[in-house]
């Protein structure tokens, strides 16, 4: 079922660079929320086209999933390496996460309102603590705005209506977000693989 995802979403995403005019900053951020969705922190350093490739060189810090003592081991082997990897002086900060100051309020509201749907659906039979869900949304690095209307959203149940009049512009900023949050328990059931696939179609 993820793979159904996954493949419609890098197509999705080849066809936004393919016609950004902010390839490089948008391909930087890509990539920094392709290796998050795994868990992985990254920040892209430095970004080439070399021929038919394109050079990528990144930081990366401790992902989630890792033990700290497995970490510090990790960086005790390659500090006492032989081989150094030369650093890069020339960094590209990639785009802000979670700011949606370019959305209207309607716009905010429904992307509010998508990302409370997605996870009721995705704890169905539990009573949602807000506190651990805002501990679980800490690392999207979500605006303030956005964590109040989705803690509002969130006191009652969100209808799967939103998902037949989705706004394009929403859809593509909500579908990233979307994806971690039906991660989160590491499956995704038949309600959230329906949002992720009408969230995909709306950018089309």
């Amino acid at each position: 079922m993820l793979s159904q995802i996954v493949r419609p979403l890098v197509q999705t995403q080849i066809r936004l660079l393919a016609n950004s005019h902010a390839t490089q900053a948008t391909l930087v951020d890509t990539i920094a929320r392709w290796l998050g969705y795994l868990g992985v922190r990254a920040r892209v350093t430095k970004i080439s086209p070399k021929a038919e490739r394109i050079h990528v060189c990144l930081t990366v810090a401790k992902p989630d999933s890792c033990d700290a003592k497995d970490w510090q081991q990790i960086l005790e082997n390659l500090r006492s390496s032989e081989t150094h990897i030369g650093r890069s002086h020339s960094k590209i900060d990639s785009p802000a996460n979670g700011n949606y100051s370019h959305m209207d309020d309607g716009q905010q509201l429904q992307l509010s309102r998508l990302l409370a749907y997605l996870i009721q659906v995705g704890i169905p039979n539990d009573k949602i603590d807000w506190h651990e869900v805002e501990t679980q949304l800490s690392p999207l690095k979500l605006d303030q705005s956005i964590l109040i209307s989705i803690k509002s959203a969130l006191k009652v149940p969100q209808s799967p209506e939103l998902l037949k009049k989705l706004d394009p512009d929403v859809a593509a900023s909500a579908f990233p977000i979307a994806v971690r949050i039906a991660w989160l328990d590491q499956e995704i059931n038949s309600y959230e693989n329906n949002a992720l696939i009408a969230l995909l179609a709306a950018m089309k």
